[in-house]
Parts: C-alpha cells; structure tokens; sequence
C-alpha cells in the first residue's frame, strides 16, 4: 500500500496539529496502521498506533492524553490529532501500514512489522 503523509508545519508549543495519511494501492481496512517520529540525531519511535478495525489504539507513554490516533476506513486514511505540543515534539512524522502486525493491550506493532511507509512530514513546535 502506498501512503501520503500531511499537514505538518510550524506550531508555537501549546498548539494543536492534525496530520492526516491517505492510502492508496491495497485494501486499507486490512491493514493496522502506525505513526512513528524521528527527531534530528535520534532513532525512530513509535507514536501511536490503531488496529484495522479502529477499535483499539496504543500511545507512546510521552504522548498519551495528548495524542489521537484514528482512521476511517471509508476513506482510507489514518490522522493523528496532536495537542498541546512541545518543543520536544519536534520531528518527522511518519505514517505506517502493518499487514500482519495487531495493536494489542495498548501495545502497537514493533518498527519492524510495518512494510509500508510514507514520505513523512515535518512537525516543527517552537516559540
């Protein structure tokens, strides 16, 4: 599946942003999908994730109550709702498709289990 990640930009922390993934190219409902960040001179890390049917979404503990993830398999697409943002928010944001990982107990497919990655979009929190 192919996916096309928007909506980043330049928020003053304390703001909100909603990034949005389209799906195209494969039967989106089947797939669990993922949000991951990359911060400039870290690793990867999962943000959230949220199961093929919608009913079960998983957090990174840094974001939880802040963060929401969901998808609308009508029209193929994932968002991630982002409020009151920080500075240490500041990354790309990636969207991720899993064929066969699950979100399971508030846990979300480990980085590995995603095949399918968008072209990530830059979130930028600063004053």
């Amino acid at each position: 599946v192919q996916l096309q990640a928007s909506g980043g930009g330049l928020v003053q922390p304390g703001g909100s942003l909603k990034l949005s993934c389209a799906a195209s190219g494969g039967p989106f409902r089947t797939y669990t999908m993922g949000w991951f960040r990359q911060a400039p001179g870290k690793e990867r890390e999962s943000v959230a994730g949220i199961s093929r049917g919608g009913g079960r979404t998983a957090y990174a503990d840094s974001v939880k109550s802040r963060f929401t993830i969901s998808r609308d398999n009508a029209k193929n697409t994932v968002t991630l709702q982002m409020t009151s943002l920080k500075p240490e928010d500041t990354a790309v944001y990636y969207c991720a498709a899993s064929r066969y990982g699950t979100v399971v107990s508030n846990i979300m497919p480990s980085e590995h289990e995603y095949g399918d990655w968008g072209q990530g979009t830059q979130v930028t929190v600063s004053s």
